[in-house]
């Protein structure tokens, strides 16, 4: 069931698929085009089709693309007699069945949990005023009671998750120190990320036709043109994913955050402008986790299903998309090797740095590391400061920058050279 309206866009097809990935026979599908309506999200007309509808074809559930409050929740089970979800519950219905790893899991639960925290008042009072499918148990609870409950849960999951991240951190900054690239696959869910990290890696991570197949990052050394890099995969992406579900997976995006950067999967085989649209959700998502200004490529996979022409015809409209584009088939592996080579040519940009550095005690030992680590074209000293003119990497540009900054030197002119 989806209430939307006019101007926004028919997402019921994918709310069936996300049903069927759910373990749901998906019976019928409604729309309604209107405004939100406060006691039930749809129009009372439509509430008595569909409590007409669940009873003729005995329904289990009743599923809502849009976010459900309770009080909506409630009053819809009470008028038609079976259990309303939403799209935010839905998908972690999928994730808590996708799940394979601790870190995955207890995610999920502190998604679940912090969505009670948020709705525990309206809940409890709901619940007490009579018992009805999705509201069952809490008759007995107070709310503060319940809240402490929900708090002491989350605060639990939030020191486990702590230590997992703070393994994780560790980890990363080991591979920093080891010199090595890192590039994260991210893209909206079915777009073909795991079969694109096999074919990169040359492994065998589970895939299948389903949605959310990655819930936890993976990451393996890839080879760019003799060159060895990380290669990270990533939770899929998806429209209407809620904040609570975001934040949730904070820990695992934050992978993405770091990299060096973003090889972004998209499904060329859908429509245009469902292609469109899930690039959109994908670009909104990468700037709500903080990974804008990394660079970007796009691999728009799945080109085997569609002709030569289609392909064109999506890449003329993604031409005022920031990003370099790269038509492939993880599956096949076509332009495979065009797309390792435009990610090394992102990688070994060139960057020239002309820049300050007053003269403490710690000069030395920071030229000894830069002159090993970059090509020093200039090197001028007055009384105070050294002035300096190097050549190296971006990524490494970049931290270079940053040292630099941590001794107080002043950056005077930043300019890119590719050299792919």
């Amino acid at each position: 069931m989806q209430r939307r309206l006019h101007h926004e866009p028919n997402t019921l097809n994918e709310l069936e698929t996300l049903a069927e990935a759910a373990g749901y026979e998906v019976i019928e599908v409604i729309e309604q085009t209107r405004r939100v309506d406060p006691r039930f999200q749809i129009g009372r007309g439509k509430v008595k089709t569909l409590a007409q509808s669940a009873k003729e074809k005995r329904a289990d559930k009743i599923i809502f693309d849009n976010i459900v409050k309770p009080v909506q929740a409630y009053n819809l089970a009470k008028a038609t007699g079976v259990e309303i979800i939403d799209r935010f519950a839905l998908i972690l219905e999928i994730f808590a069945n996708r799940a394979s790893t601790t870190e995955a899991k207890l995610q999920i639960q502190l998604a679940k949990l912090r969505y009670e925290l948020a709705h525990a008042k309206e809940k409890v009072r709901l619940a007490r005023m009579e018992e009805q499918p999705g509201f069952m148990g809490l008759g007995a609870y107070e709310v503060e009671v319940y809240k402490r409950a929900i708090q002491r849960q989350v605060h639990t999951i939030r020191k486990k998750l702590y230590r997992i991240r703070r393994r994780r951190t560790l980890h990363r900054k080991q591979r920093q120190k080891l010199g090595f690239s890192a590039i994260s696959l991210a893209g909206y869910t079915h777009a073909g990320k795991s079969t694109l990290f096999n074919t990169l890696s040359e492994e065998a991570q589970p895939t299948n036709s389903g949605l959310f197949t990655t819930l936890s990052t993976t990451t393996r050394v890839i080879n760019l043109t003799g060159n060895q890099v990380l290669l990270t995969d990533t939770v899929g992406f998806i429209d209407h994913l809620p904040l609570t579900l975001i934040e949730a997976f904070q820990a695992t995006l934050e992978e993405t955050i770091f990299s060096d950067v973003i090889l972004l999967a998209l499904d060329a085989s859908e429509p245009i402008k469902e292609m469109q649209r899930k690039l959109i959700v994908s670009l909104d998502t990468l700037r709500t986790i903080g990974a804008q200004g990394i660079p970007l490529l796009i691999a728009l996979n799945k080109i085997d299903l569609i002709s030569e022409r289609a392909i064109q015809q999506r890449l003329t409209r993604l031409e005022n998309i920031n990003a370099r584009i790269v038509p492939i088939s993880a599956l096949r592996g076509d332009n495979i090797q065009i797309l390792k080579q435009e990610l090394w040519k992102i990688l070994n940009t060139q960057t020239l740095v002309t820049m300050v550095v007053p003269i403490t005690g710690k000069i030395r030992g920071f030229l000894s590391w830069l002159f090993k680590n970059s090509d020093v074209k200039k090197l001028e000293y007055t009384t105070t400061d050294v002035r300096i003119e190097f050549e190296a990497p971006q990524i490494l540009a970049e931290k270079i920058i940053g040292r630099t900054k941590q001794l107080e030197g002043s950056i005077l002119a930043v300019s890119a050279n590719n050299e792919g």
